[in-house]
């Protein structure tokens, strides 16, 4: 970690009752960059968000925010961080310009020119109440609020719940402008990873609650390889492909059709000899998008199979 970076934590562990939520994570967010913070529902994102705001006590191991520890944000720190929540919550009987003023009122550098921009941009009355907003309407109204409060550092847990695609792009395009100066950056947790892959420098894995991946986006997708296999005539009752050895370096392998698709991290010599072994009528390379290689690390978590493929259990 480095003396620039923005967020970083040390062992950052949460338990409720006895089970970690959020365990040993050690990760950073440079300054400058937007990293993707991605996991299934239930992964630890929410939670560990919430202890970067000292919203949350951590059980144990720490984090920093700007440099500050984050159980001691003072209100000064605390402006120079914007953060929307998931659902984006706004007071509903505010009009759109009253949104506008009680930012303006709470905000030191408040910057209202942005706002009236920002909420055009997203094809919203300035006159219209919230209550009477759609709700990708205000997800439009609470993200120019966030970004109009001129943060060094933005916090955004799944901004793009909501949104129309041309407002989803619209998103894009200003986290990207957020970020232009080189000064600015943006922790970004989201379930849509094309959005994630359009706009991230970096990529945070969670998987229920451990970090599995940190790296850059580029070195992510350059040590991920999959080879697609002819299903044996019996899987084994878990639905998995029946291996006569283990194969190094696996992250997950599921069935496509009557074809297995076996997705590998950083494959050597052994990794291919591994593979080889394996009585099959044909196996070849396959591509992998960095949908796919995200979601190979997901599945790990949950079953392999489609909905319409049969449990052999």
């Amino acid at each position: 970690m480095a003396e620039s970076d923005v967020i970083r934590t040390r062992r950052l562990t949460r338990y409720f009752g006895h089970k970690a939520v959020v365990e040993e994570l050690d990760f950073a967010v440079p300054r400058g960059q937007i990293v993707g913070l991605l996991g299934l529902n239930g992964a630890g994102k929410t939670t560990t968000i919430r202890m970067l705001l000292g919203l949350l006590e951590p059980t144990r191991g720490s984090c920093e925010v700007l440099g500050v520890d984050s159980r001691c944000l003072t209100p000064e720190t605390r402006a120079r961080i914007g953060h929307t929540v998931e659902g984006h919550f706004l007071y509903p009987w505010m009009r759109v310009r009253e949104c506008e003023r009680f930012g303006r009122e709470t905000h030191p550098r408040w910057d209202g020119g942005f706002f009236e921009r920002s909420v055009r941009r997203f094809g919203i009355d300035t006159e219209a109440k919230v209550a009477w907003l759609s709700r990708g309407q205000r997800a439009g109204v609470s993200l120019a609020s966030t970004l109009a409060s001129n943060p060094e550092l933005l916090i955004l847990d799944d901004p793009a719940l909501g949104l129309d695609p041309v407002s989803r792009r619209a998103l894009n395009e200003t986290i990207l402008e957020f970020c232009q100066s080189g000064q600015r950056s943006v922790l970004l947790s989201s379930h849509l990873l094309d959005d994630v892959e359009r706009v991230a420098d970096r990529v945070a894995l969670m998987v229920d609650g451990t970090m599995v991946v940190n790296t850059t986006i580029d070195h992510f997708r350059a040590r991920i390889a999959a080879w697609t296999i002819d299903a044996p005539d019996s899987p084994t009752a878990a639905g998995n492909l029946s291996m006569p050895v283990p194969i190094p370096r696996i992250v997950n392998c599921r069935p496509l059709g009557q074809r297995w698709q076996v997705t590998v991290v950083d494959p050597d010599e052994d990794t291919r000899a591994a593979l080889s072994a394996i009585e099959s009528r044909a196996m070849e390379p396959a591509d992998v998008t960095f949908e796919d290689a995200v979601l190979a690390y997901l599945s790990r978590s949950r079953v392999y199979h489609s909905f319409y493929t049969e449990d052999a259990s």
